[in-house]
């Protein structure tokens, strides 16, 4: 384990130690209501390759991310790998916020040809903004 990555939230990061690790369910936006709430209530964060909207809960539950692609942003392939990619870099980034916070990202076309290192900077300074937005009562 010498070699092993090691996530901003301290922990080793499992796809260097071979585990496959995945998006947990608990940690998705899925319903079509909760994404409207988003929209319509929530705040806006503005990054080079993506819009973050977000929205504190009342509930006492986690943070949970949803992805949203428009189909004017490609065919089917290329808005699955966008959101490959855009999963990828908040998972490797180990989300330290401990809200209850529903995040959707929406990526622009940059997206697809953006450095994966530029785009988990993105993310990074999104959950950020996040933190500091929705930590204050």
């Amino acid at each position: 384990m010498s070699g092993d990555a090691i996530l901003p939230n301290g922990s080793a990061d499992p796809s260097s130690v071979g585990g496959r690790a995945k998006f947990p369910r608990s940690s998705r936006l899925l319903r079509h209501a909760d994404f409207e709430r988003v929209y319509k209530e929530g705040r806006r964060h503005f990054a080079a390759h993506m819009t973050v909207f977000y929205l504190r809960r009342g509930d006492p539950a986690r943070l949970r991310v949803g992805f949203t692609v428009g189909r004017g942003l490609g065919g089917a392939v290329e808005r699955n790998r966008m959101k490959r990619r855009l999963r990828e870099a908040v998972r490797l980034y180990g989300v330290v916020v401990d809200a209850p916070v529903d995040v959707v990202i929406n990526p622009k076309k940059s997206l697809l040809t953006a450095d994966f290192a530029d785009l988990r900077k993105d993310i990074k300074r999104a959950f950020e903004v996040i933190e500091k937005s929705v930590g204050k009562p």
